[in-house]
């Protein structure tokens, strides 16, 4: 090249020598007009090198522009699109500074200037502040930044879950995030916890030896903080959490034998046959018989109402809460109960079962106790939740309906209240007898 044109070249600002195009191969290859390509390099969008190349015996000196890609830039560098009679822009961007560096992000925006020419100028006044490190506009809400899957659930255990769920629902979740979500997606931006990560998480836990069952559970968990991230608008879909299939749950329980042994068991112990009388004839849960007070037992109407629950933490720190479903409820009581309460009454203090010095029992002396009476008794080692199960099975088998039996035990739903329908047998010989009642009928009418 000779010495007054080798004068003219710019030194390609990057350490990658580019690929020397002309301009109208820039612009065919980008489909834009030339005009444009000096445009985008006069917004920093690239890394131009200007020069001449030198004249063959064929052709005239030709003007190239080297035109480096972005690394800001993913898929065509031009995003106009005409949508229901609207010009918008849609791009991603890999950001390079700022506290998003490294993450690539989409921008789906509505081009002020409604036409092909004011959405090209708008997406480059986008990609010129982007590349700044500049954040844009906040008035179109689809232009923010994403949190990462931990900052998202420490926001998502602190508001929603703290609000809505009582005091042990909230440890078990915080137990989830801490053990199982926040180690495989705290690093991630939430947008991207998407159906492929879910599903390798899945069979990642299957093969650590997590139960179908544990598995739906923390699924669970994670299916509402994503859903509730597009309530709040923060991800624009959630995922599709597809729930492991697990085989149903049997529910154990006490036959009216079985029960009777074990009252026989501790029946010379007033607190403790008391106990086991509530919980098998009541049908309330460990944390309500916990919470049980003198107040709610109504002995001239022989009703016994539920209106709390006690849940203790690990260093032995009490909390009061809502019983079963969120709402109280009234049971009547059976003669049984009523005579067991009368015996076991006492002025230690207001909880129906405590110590002798008026503290509140824990739920490790409850378990012993249980224990106990289920070893005297000769039966199999059970929990207090059997007990309850007892309960709602005895009522099926004696013929109440789903909706009592919903209400006495505080179900929210009454799926769950079908558990126990399938020991009462005698509901599909009425559902049969009345096709029998229509056919009597019907033979009387004809005179047959």
């Amino acid at each position: 090249m000779p010495d007054n044109q080798r004068s003219n070249v710019v030194p390609t600002p990057s350490p990658i020598a580019p690929r020397l195009l002309t301009v109208p191969e820039v612009a065919r290859l980008l489909r834009l007009k030339p005009k444009t390509i000096y445009a985008l390099v006069a917004a920093r969008l690239s890394a131009p090198a200007f020069g001449w190349a030198a004249p063959s015996a064929s052709s005239r000196p030709t003007c190239y522009v080297g035109f480096t890609k972005p690394s800001g830039v993913t898929g065509d560098l031009v995003a106009a699109r005409r949508y229901k009679g609207a010009w918008w822009v849609d791009f991603h961007w890999e950001h390079q500074r700022g506290p998003l560096v490294g993450t690539r992000q989409r921008f789906r925006l509505k081009s002020p200037v409604n036409s092909k020419r004011g959405a090209d100028e708008y997406e480059r006044v986008l990609r010129a502040r982007l590349f700044d490190g500049m954040p844009l506009d906040g008035s179109d809400p689809k232009v923010k930044s994403i949190p990462t899957f931990a900052a998202f659930a420490d926001e998502f255990l602190s508001s929603y879950v703290r609000a809505n769920n009582k005091p042990s629902v909230q440890k078990e979740k915080k137990c989830v995030f801490a053990l199982h979500l926040t180690p495989r997606f705290g690093p991630m931006r939430l947008d991207l916890v998407r159906e492929r990560e879910i599903e390798r998480f899945k069979a990642e836990s299957l093969d650590k030896g997590v139960s179908a069952k544990r598995l739906k559970n923390i699924l669970a968990v994670l299916s509402k903080m994503l859903h509730y991230a597009e309530e709040v608008a923060v991800i624009e879909r959630a995922p599709r959490v597809r729930m492991p299939k697990i085989a149903p749950v049997k529910s154990d329980f006490l036959s009216d034998d079985e029960y009777a042994r074990l009252r026989d068991a501790v029946k010379q112990h007033t607190e403790r046959f008391a106990m086991i009388v509530v919980a098998g004839e009541t049908g309330l849960c460990k944390g309500e018989i916990l919470g049980l007070e003198w107040g709610d037992i109504d002995f001239v109407a022989k009703t016994l109402t539920v209106r709390r629950s006690v849940w203790r933490e690990l260093r032995n720190e009490s909390h009061v809460g809502a019983p079963k479903s969120g709402r109280d409820r009234k049971i009547p009581m059976t003669h049984r109960l009523i005579a067991a309460l009368r015996a076991h009454r006492h002025l230690r203090a207001e909880r129906v079962f405590c110590n002798e010095d008026g503290s509140e029992l824990t739920p490790g002396t409850m378990e012993v106790t249980l224990r106990t009476a289920c070893r005297r008794a000769g039966l199999r080692q059970i929990g207090w939740h059997v007990l309850r199960h007892s309960f709602g099975s005895t009522l099926a088998q004696r013929g109440a309906s789903p909706k009592s039996i919903q209400e006495l035990m505080g179900h929210s739903d009454v799926s769950t209240t079908m558990r126990y329908m399938h020991l009462a047998p005698s509901h599909h010989r009425e559902a049969i007898s009345l096709l029998d009642d229509d056919a009597q009928r019907s033979s009387v009418a004809l005179g047959t």
